[in-house]
């Protein structure tokens, strides 16, 4: 039995981008620890996402498959959760660090008795069991926390903490696990969902990100960086004094108090580069910053960086892609 559970989340039948990341967490995990990785599933009529995971490396894919997890809920996430808990014993639950789980997880370590490390970066044993690194203060500071409880450890990913592209393909079984979920509904009925202020971005699921600060002096200054992200494919991001001069929407928003972002490819103009934002990009796989203060603190954990105007870079990467 597998003694590493990665909780996946999914919607409208579609795996969320940062399950595989968790997916990759728990393989390499289990490595560390010398057990066996396993994904859960929850929703209704999702064999077929099923079948997508069942391709990676894992010793197992258990299914709770039933009509009550159609809509999630959070009462209903949890009773099917505690439910598996109580029936394998898993030492240790992941989860990616998503406004779902933020509402649930809680609630089910309460339940189940479990310690719970919140927004992991990574883990690493220290011989007295596996040691857990995350940001405090805003991340401003990293603290090594091992959970304690009298179930298992639960622990969410922030995103981009590990990498999709690194789990590991492979042939696991499916295995349906049924639950007795009757006994604990109702939680709550989900009559309608609605979208409240038109349509809005998730930029947690972007390849590429082209992202502007204060540096580009205004909404009417736009054309040009609406041109690169056309040509790069890309979503338009922001930093927060761009959002507060209303320059863009507030979805457009990457930071602590925005959106949490790992694009592969992450163009940040005229960002100086304060904690409050890159907690929110820090996890992109590549940096490219551009900046007319050499010594801004973006060029700190950029992979590449430009000293120079936005307003020149912007149009000279616009005019070379152009070129094909």
């Amino acid at each position: 039995m597998a003694n590493v559970y990665a909780v996946l989340q999914q919607r409208e039948g579609k795996i969320h981008r940062m399950a595989w990341e968790t997916v990759a967490a728990a393989q390499q995990l289990a490595a560390l620890s010398g057990g066996k990785a396993a994904a859960v599933l929850l929703g209704s009529g999702v064999s077929a996402l099923a079948g997508e995971v069942a391709a990676c490396d894992l010793e197992s894919v258990r299914v709770i498959d039933h009509p009550l997890l159609a809509d999630y809920t959070p009462g209903g996430y949890v009773a099917a959760l505690a439910g598996l808990i109580a029936l394998e014993s898993p030492a240790t639950l992941l989860f990616p660090h998503t406004y779902q789980t933020i509402e649930y997880m809680p609630r089910l370590a309460l339940a189940a008795g479990a310690g719970i490390v919140p927004e992991a970066l990574s883990f690493e044993s220290d011989g007295g069991g596996v040691v857990w690194k995350r940001p405090i203060l805003e991340g401003k500071m990293h603290a090594r926390v091992r959970a304690r409880g009298t179930g298992p450890t639960m622990v969410s990913l922030q995103s981009g903490a590990f990498s999709a592209d690194s789990r590991k393909p492979g042939q696991a079984a499916v295995a349906t696990v049924a639950i007795d979920l009757e006994a604990a509904a109702p939680w709550r009925e989900i009559l309608g969902v609605q979208q409240v202020g038109g349509d809005t971005v998730d930029l947690s699921k972007a390849e590429i990100i082209v992202a502007i600060g204060r540096g580009i002096g205004g909404a009417d200054k736009m054309g040009p960086v609406e041109e690169l992200a056309r040509l790069l494919k890309a979503d338009i991001g922001a930093s927060r004094p761009v959002i507060d001069s209303g320059w863009l929407p507030r979805d457009r928003q990457i930071g602590s108090s925005g959106q949490t972002v790992s694009p592969k490819l992450y163009l940040a103009f005229g960002i100086s580069g304060a904690i409050q934002h890159l907690v929110g990009m820090k996890g992109s796989t590549c940096i490219v910053a551009v900046n007319k203060d050499a010594g801004a603190p973006i060029f700190k954990i950029a992979n590449y960086g430009i000293v120079g105007d936005l307003h020149e870079v912007i149009p000279a990467m616009v005019a070379k892609l152009k070129e094909g």
